[in-house]
């Protein structure tokens, strides 16, 4: 459930009973063809159908995250790492004086996952919480992936779904090659090696295949949710 469809008395009610709440984090940032939110738009979907059996609140995704080398795209504004790391520490110490006790973190940014560390240096001054890192496309997602086609990557067609795409934007038919890395990573020579923003691959596949990695994805985060807390 979302939190922005309760009230704060309503949440109180639910600490009386379970402390446990989801933080998505994600990055507005060119996708190629697709939503310049598409990491937001997944990350918090994902939180959201993953905790919503388990009566879980989820946050709103922290929209900004750490992405400098799409600095020449238009529309991919970026934190600094230390700036970052500071709003998703704040956030954790005001969810624990709040009262949660465990806080599931879901990254749909692969820039983000340097901020890993320093949430676990929180937790050792925090000992009474619980943190759990999660990676939306770890483990039976990536599984899924690579068996619809080994060609996935950023604004890929695993990043395609229904609810990143939009509207009356055409999207190329053919595979796109793997993209090969700039020297340096500035954002110009980022920009001129990725061409129109995706890094390779299929840019769509059919629905039935990608539902199928939505549906993994969403199971490995429901999973962790109920069962991924240290007893």
């Amino acid at each position: 459930m979302r939190i922005r469809d309760l009230n704060w008395m309503q949440l109180e009610k639910y600490l009386e009973r379970d402390d446990r709440i989801v933080l998505p984090l994600g990055s507005t940032e060119q996708h190629a063809y697709l939503s310049l939110e598409t990491d937001n738009i997944i990350a918090e979907r994902l939180a959201v159908e993953a905790a919503e059996p388990l009566g879980i609140p989820v946050l709103p995704v922290l929209a900004y995250g750490i992405t400098p080398g799409f600095g020449a795209f238009p529309g991919s504004p970026t934190l600094r790492l230390e700036t970052f790391v500071a709003v998703v520490r704040e956030i954790l110490d005001s969810l624990h004086g709040q009262g949660f006790g465990r806080c599931l973190i879901a990254n749909g940014h692969g820039g983000n996952t340097s901020a890993r560390v320093a949430v676990m240096e929180w937790m050792t001054t925090h000992e009474d919480a619980v943190v759990l890192w999660h990676e939306v496309w770890e483990g039976r997602p990536d599984e899924v992936a690579a068996e619809l086609d080994p060609d996935y990557d950023h604004a890929s067609w695993s990043e395609n779904f229904p609810w990143t795409r939009l509207a009356d934007v055409e999207l190329p038919k053919e595979r796109k090659p793997p993209l090969v890395r700039p020297r340096w990573s500035r954002p110009q020579e980022w920009r001129d090696a990725l061409g129109d923003g995706s890094f390779g691959g299929p840019y769509q596949l059919h629905d039935d295949g990608v539902l199928r990695l939505w549906a993994a994805a969403v199971e490995e985060l429901r999973e962790r949710l109920d069962s991924g807390w240290p007893s």
